[in-house]
């Protein structure tokens, strides 16, 4: 590794303007692409001190060998350059971006003398209208069918067109009205022509006019008894209204705009979008980022939208896109948006009212792309494998960890103090061995004596299990890995229970969330694991469920205090009849409501007692 010391620039031959910066390793390669408004101020920032930059920027600076810059006039600029290049170089330390899977478009080559619809999934192609993405190819399918009832364009691949030309026959879909059979002259081309804008017009948004018009004519046919052709027209109506109905109405207003939403976690996000059009939802796509970098969510809201419009057609950009955050760079984005249209490109943050709504439904989505991304990943049998391998490598393990624990404390400001304990074996969650403990006493005083307190008490039961005729199979099997909550104290008090009880050969780690620093015992200095290794990401899963499992038993224990604390200083009233007065009426409130002879009829509640329940809950 370089030190950055050895190919700082000197402060003074740094521009002050606006700019695109390029970092290079020692063969060359790019591996880093960023934008500055001053980039003087910018670059300066990754050589003043290295060692308090953040753990991915500080490995960046230390792989490099080289920076460059290059000058621009605008930060406009500056944004155009910077995709530019990331699209060209594909850096390692930038975020990178892929869609969650591969979706479908329908796809009309208006460029085409003899234009034809068909279904892709492949790259874009300049003079090429697209339309969707669809979340399935069979609703593309049936949408296509539909469409051609009413526009019967082309569909076929140029070889079969070539064919029936020579050959002066249409094929099979121009015998049953599906094709208007330009190959065989049967349209003229500029009609032809026409059939394929009305299908992209109809796809924009622009439905009211095609299905109005046919509506009119099919009452002209029928005055003038042409009832073959108004029959045609009435299935052509039908067609359009079936499109129209596998379009989910989302707004009351005919509004165009795209509505994108993000969910971060600490080494992925998820973005989600939802296409409007007409106030119809017309397609939906997803991006799995990878945060190889520390960029806030401001940035990578900046970073999606680049990517979701490069390259598209101008009708393509809506005049309104909706985000969950305000992007950084906001008036250079809007400005390039804007260019791109050809008109004015507003980016907001909905606050109230039916976008909002609408933001709250794709963040929904955007979350649970994430989950299934993740369940996808964790289910792969080599990538648990791989996972494994790797927690074996960088921590150091005699073993791989097979079976590993993890331990998270919870807490209200020192109050319902609770842990967790899940289980993971083969790389998978095993819920049955899951454990929660609540901590009381001089335990709760902090999170080192509570992590103490908790390690003590499992596996003294695994010690117990060990001797017993009837092994409890829930704690009588000892983890490869215990992983903690913390850091260093947090590690150390886990060590110490362990070591206290007389047990060496389970190995201690814990795992801090702000920066996703591996801790191990008497060892100053964590262990940094590579950004997107599957070994982190197995460790991350695994303390994020820790986590809400003891967030999950805290709300409770939480909720049980509130509800029944009312109760607790009646004279009289013991726990199991407190318990019979909320299973019978349902909450507090619905007890403070009820009259004395509606308390009389809770088993164990006599007019006595009910008339002290009443007294006491009326003050």
């Amino acid at each position: 590794m370089a030190e950055p010391a050895s190919y700082r620039p000197a402060t003074g031959s740094i521009p002050t303007s606006a700019g695109v910066y390029k970092f290079r390793d020692p063969d060359r390669r790019v591996i880093y692409v960023g934008k500055a408004k001053n980039l003087r101020n910018r670059l300066n920032s990754y050589f003043s001190n290295p060692a308090q930059l953040h753990p991915r920027t500080a490995s960046m600076v230390h792989t490099a060998a080289a920076v460059e810059w290059t000058v621009v006039d605008t930060e406009v600029e500056a944004l155009q350059l910077e995709w530019t290049w990331i699209n060209e170089f594909n850096p390692r330390f930038n975020v990178m971006f892929r869609d969650d899977k591969s979706y479908p478009y329908l796809a009309i080559t208006m460029n085409d003398e003899v234009p034809r619809a068909f279904i892709t999934r492949g790259k874009r192609r300049q003079g090429v209208k697209y339309f969707g993405p669809f979340g399935q190819v069979w609703a593309i399918k049936d949408t296509l069918d539909l469409l051609l009832r009413a526009f019967p364009m082309r569909t076929c691949t140029a070889g079969v067109f070539r064919r029936a030309e020579r050959s002066g026959r249409p094929c099979l879909l121009g015998y049953i009205d599906k094709c208007a059979a330009p190959c065989v002259g049967q349209i003229s081309v500029e009609g032809h022509k026409d059939l394929a804008r009305s299908i992209s017009d109809f796809m924009s948004g622009n439905t009211g006019r095609f299905i109005s018009y046919r509506q009119k004519e099919m009452a002209s046919a029928a005055e003038e008894l042409d009832y073959e052709r108004a029959a045609r027209l009435r299935d052509e109506i039908t067609a359009l209204q079936k499109v129209l109905d596998k379009s989910a109405v989302v707004l009351s207003v005919n509004a165009d705009c795209d509505v994108f939403a993000l969910v971060t976690e600490e080494l992925e996000a998820s973005v989600q979008v939802f296409y409007v059009r007409q106030g119809r939802i017309r397609g939906q796509r997803g991006w799995i980022i990878e945060r190889s970098d520390d960029h806030t969510p401001a940035e990578l809201t900046t970073d999606y939208i680049r990517q979701a419009y490069t390259g598209l057609d101008a009708e393509a950009i809506p005049r309104e896109i909706l985000v969950d955050t305000v992007p950084s760079d906001l008036a250079s984005l809007e400005s390039w948006l804007s260019e791109l249209r050809g008109s004015r490109v507003v980016v907001r943050v909905p606050e109230r009212g039916e976008k909002k709504a609408v933001l709250e439904t794709v963040a929904k989505n955007a979350k649970e792309a994430l989950l299934q991304h993740k369940l996808k990943r964790s289910s792969d049998l080599t990538t648990r494998s791989t996972a494994l391998k790797e927690i074996q490598e960088y921590l150091s393990l005699p073993e791989a960890p097979l079976r590993i624990e993890c331990i998270d404390i919870s807490h209200t400001q020192g109050s319902n103090v609770v842990a967790s304990l899940v289980v993971f074996e083969d790389g998978l969650v095993k819920k049955r061995d899951y454990r929660h403990f609540a901590i009381h006493g001089e335990a709760a005083t902090d999170d080192t004596a509570s992590m103490y307190d908790v390690v003590s008490r499992r596996f003294s039961r695994y010690l117990e299990q060990m001797s017993s005729d009837e092994p409890d199979e829930r704690f009588g099997y000892r983890p490869s890995l215990l992983v903690v909550d913390g850091a260093g104290p947090q590690v150390a008090a886990a060590t110490r229970a362990l070591h206290d009880l007389g047990i060496v050969d389970i190995s201690v780690v814990g795992l801090a969330k702000r920066l996703e620093e591996v801790w191990v015992p008497e060892d100053p200095f964590p262990v940094i694991l590579p950004r997107n290794s599957e070994g982190l990401f197995l460790m991350q899963r695994l303390r994020d469920e820790a986590h809400r499992f003891a967030i999950s038993y805290h709300r409770s224990k939480r909720a049980k205090a509130m509800t029944s604390s009312v109760l607790d200083d009646i004279s009289g009233l013991g726990e199991s009849k407190r318990t019979a007065l909320l299973r019978h009426f349902g909450s507090v409130k619905k007890v403070r409501a009820a009259t004395v002879e509606e308390l009389c009829e809770v088993q164990g509640i006599g007019p006595a007692l009910a008339d002290k329940v009443a007294a006491a809950l009326a003050d």
